[in-house]
């Protein structure tokens, strides 16, 4: 009897063992899927104002020892690391390739999402949220998935291909991508062609982007003589801002109506748009003194343009119409980025058959049964424009259909599904960019 009890002892020690060991497989097993790296990527808070780039970039290189890729660490700014991995081709005289994301997020409102915008909460219908699933952590992620797999089916690329990412994208990347583009360190890439990030789609076609608008900010200031806020006389500083803002109100209404008649994509038309208004002489007692006429006034406009807009003439009718000074206006206009080429051409990727490159993109991405959408000028701005501005062909481009777009919002999620096509996606793109023999170095 003792020795029966004894066997079962040992009997049931030997499956809670083995219990433990099947326990510990599938765990082990659950940290290595792409999804879980992800997931691991995103609970990482990059947020500004404070972004902590430290723990991004070892993660990051971690994955790509992991791999088999090579790394280099670049900081142009101290504290500003810019991370490059590199996947050698056969043929590195060939012009590279360069797939480029950004380490950076925007602030999040922890108390207004589902789920801690830092906890990369997957819920049981495969939403992921977090701050950056959409912008643009996910494509650091795929472009490391989709090498991942291409290597463990012996594949071996032609052209050199690089991985890129980047500081300070969210705050206009310049001390991240702008001082990266124009290093030496760059210019040895010897690059053809790059993509960056693009946006999601709720349909069913993929959006791809070929330009940036350029964001200006422009600020006009009013002067006037003060008086009593009874009397009525010309060229008060308030009313000098007014018209201002009268006529550049009726530019913003002519260019909208070409939205809303169809004729023009939000992004192709230039967008004019009031962020501030200041005047009022302060008070102690209360906000302003009410029976006072201002002696200055000011506005603040977000002023963004498409790339066939010419920068000559819109600064001529800001100095002649809207802030003129035989109206006592005075203006500046902060202009954050180019709007030409070092050749002086407007700054886009042809997206036709005079680039080889798209070509071989958009057939890639249809080998995966994806539909590419008609191509777009992004309404915003990315670290694309300082890539673009040397005349290197650069598609922005994040594979997400049936997405709500929800970057910089609250809730912001990707779905698993999504993102595992992406990967796919990016192993056909991946493919045939780094595959293509042709002459391509040259600038388009």
């Amino acid at each position: 009897m003792a020795k029966d009890s004894m066997a079962v002892s040992s009997l049931l020690w030997t499956l809670f063992l083995i219990s433990i060991i099947f326990s510990l497989q599938s765990k082990s097993q659950e940290e290595d899927i792409p999804i879980t790296r992800f997931q691991q990527y995103l609970r990482i808070n990059t947020a500004h104002p404070n972004p902590n780039y430290t723990a991004p970039v070892s993660f990051l290189i971690n994955q790509a020892q992991s791999i088999g890729l090579t790394s280099k660490t670049f900081e142009f700014v101290s504290g500003k690391p810019v991370l490059l991995l590199t996947w050698l081709g056969s043929n590195p005289n060939l012009p590279s390739i360069l797939f480029n994301s950004h380490l950076d997020s925007v602030p999040a409102e922890s108390e207004k999402w589902i789920h801690p915008p830092f906890s990369a909460h997957r819920t049981t219908d495969g939403h992921i949220y977090a701050r950056g699933a959409q912008d643009d952590k996910c494509i650091g992620v795929q472009y490391l998935e989709a090498i991942r797999n291409l290597k463990s089916r012996g594949f071996s690329p032609l052209r050199t291909v690089h991985i890129s990412y980047v500081p300070e994208e969210e705050i206009g990347g310049f001390d991240g991508m702008m001082r990266f583009a124009a290093s030496s360190e760059f210019r040895d890439l010897n690059l053809g062609f790059a993509m960056d990030e693009g946006q999601a789609n709720p349909g069913d076609e993929f959006r791809v982007f070929y330009a940036d608008r350029t964001p200006w900010e422009f600020i006009i200031k009013a002067e006037g003589i003060p008086g009593h806020g009874a009397k009525l006389y010309d060229n008060s500083a308030m009313e000098n801002l007014m018209k201002s803002v009268e006529l550049i109100a009726k530019f913003r209404e002519t260019q909208f109506d070409f939205v809303k008649a169809g004729k023009a994509a939000n992004s192709e038309v230039i967008s004019v748009n009031p962020v501030y208004l200041k005047a009022g002489t302060p008070s102690t007692t209360v906000r302003f003194v009410m029976n006072m006429q201002p002696s200055e006034a000011e506005a603040g406009y977000d002023v963004r343009l498409p790339p066939m807009a010419d920068p000559d003439v819109m600064k001529k009718r800001i100095a002649e119409e809207w802030a003129p000074s035989i109206r006592n206006m005075t203006y500046t206009v902060k202009e954050k980025g180019k709007l030409r080429d070092h050749l002086g051409r407007p700054i886009m990727t042809p997206t036709n058959d005079t680039n080889p490159w798209w070509s071989i993109f958009k057939q890639a991405v249809e080998a995966t049964g994806g539909k590419l959408a008609k191509p777009e000028i992004l309404a915003s701005t990315t670290d694309s424009r300082y890539i673009r501005s040397l005349g290197i062909p650069v598609l922005g481009f994040s594979p997400m259909t049936n997405t709500p777009i929800l970057l910089h919002d609250h809730n912001e999620f990707l779905k698993d599904i999504v993102f595992m096509k992406g990967i796919e996606v990016y192993e056909s793109v991946i493919t045939a960019l780094s595959s293509f023999k042709g002459v391509s170095d040259q600038v388009l």
